[in-house]
């Protein structure tokens, strides 16, 4: 199976601008940004989709909404901040690797869509 995007970037062979990174994932910013902080969070691991997490996934699932926590912090974003979760490509997922956007910045409206 040929690597993902993502694959490629946590293998260093795509650059990528790295916000965070520790042994469970990496936090890059994206290069097409919806706001004007626009991060990927991204489990080294691959996990397809949501909907295809399986048991045992929950700690990486968990880890990446903390990391979330951790560089919102790190980048005061304390006026808020929008995690997102693309799932098929119903939901504009571009890449089939999960993901978490942090999107931050500006007023966030809702419904989101």
């Amino acid at each position: 199976m040929a690597k993902t995007l993502f694959q490629k970037i946590i293998d260093r062979e795509i650059p990528a601008t790295v916000a965070y990174e520790d042994e469970h994932c990496i936090v890059i910013h994206d290069i097409q940004p919806e706001a004007p902080v626009h991060l990927l969070i991204i489990p080294k691991r691959l996990i397809p989709r949501v909907s295809e997490a399986v048991s045992g996934d929950e700690a990486v699932l968990g880890h990446l909404l903390m990391v979330a926590g951790v560089v919102a912090k790190q980048l005061n974003l304390a006026a808020g901040f929008r995690l997102v979760v693309n799932n098929g490509p119903h939901a504009s997922e571009s890449v089939p690797h999960l993901h978490v956007h942090l999107l931050a910045g500006r007023q966030m409206t809702w419904p989101p869509g």
